[in-house]
Order: structure tokens, then sequence, then C-alpha cells
């Protein structure tokens, strides 16, 4: 387990200048790379798509619980206008993609070693989710992850693709 990014996500929360990015609020742009390589990925750059946007860390216990229902929702949801975007916050890129054997999925992975985007979002845990509206705005902020919260999330995502 990689103990660096607890403290330093602890020392990020401890700054008040940096305004969460909450409900109601936009979507901070957060470019970071692909972990397959070759791309860019910007949760913010999804215009007109509902993005359910996923911190995640190789260590964490309930992100190997939530990939399963993530991989789900994002095969039957896409064609709909949804997408999946979970940013690994390994410092090590072999570990997420370790992870990523036990646990392969068909949604969007981005690597952000150096953590800019949960100081951006103000993550607190893992996984922490950001579910995001059509027009760019944050909905709902998931911390954690229990298989009993499936089905609420996604009767909310299911929602949030039926407006206009």
């Amino acid at each position: 387990m990689n103990f660096k990014l607890p403290l330093l996500l602890w020392g990020v929360l401890g700054c008040a200048s940096i305004q969460a990015a909450g409900v109601g609020s936009p979507a901070p742009g957060c470019p970071v790379d692909s972990l397959a390589g070759g791309g860019i990925v910007d949760p913010a750059a999804r215009a007109g798509q509902v993005v359910y946007l996923d911190f995640w860390a190789s260590w964490c216990v309930p992100c190997a619980k939530s990939f399963p229902f993530l991989d789900q929702m994002h095969r039957d949801l896409k064609a709909r206008g949804f997408e999946v975007i979970a940013i690994n916050l390994d410092e090590e890129r072999q570990d997420a993609l370790g992870f990523l054997d036990k646990h392969p999925v068909g949604f969007t992975i981005g690597a952000d070693p150096q953590g800019k985007c949960p100081r951006l979002y103000q993550v607190k845990g893992m996984p922490t989710s950001y579910l995001i509206d059509r027009k760019g705005q944050i909905r709902e902020v998931h911390e954690g992850f229990k298989t009993g919260d499936a089905p609420a999330l996604r009767a909310r995502i299911e929602s949030l693709l039926s407006e206009p």
C-alpha cells in the first residue's frame, strides 16, 4: 500500500485556499494522461454526456468492488450518452495495471500519479466519485462504495440521462 498519497491528500485538504468542487459547481478541467498511453483524459471535456468521474487506487478495497458495477453501467448506458472516467492515483503505473489485470474494464482510465486532479476536486478518500451532468455541472459527490449503493446510483444516473 502506498502511504504517500494519503499523506499528500491530508496535506492538501488542510489547505484552506483551495475550493472544493462541490455539488452545483462546474466540473474543473483536469487533463491527465491515459493509463493506456497515447492520449489525454479530461472529465470536463465531455460536454453533452453524463459523466461518472471516479478517483481510485490499486490498494483501495472498495474500488475493487465498484469496478464491475461501473463497467456494467458503462456498457448498459453508453449509447444514451453515459461515460465512466476513472482516474488512478497510484504513483507506480504498474500497480494500476496489476489492478486492472484482476478487474478489467472497458471504460476510460486516466493516470494522475502527481495527484493534481484530487487537489482540484478535493478528494477525501478512495473511492470518491463525481456525477457530472450534460452541462458540465457536478450534481452529486459519492464517497466510498458498497454494493448496496449500486441501485440508487444507477437510478440517479438514469435520471440525469433523461434530462435534456
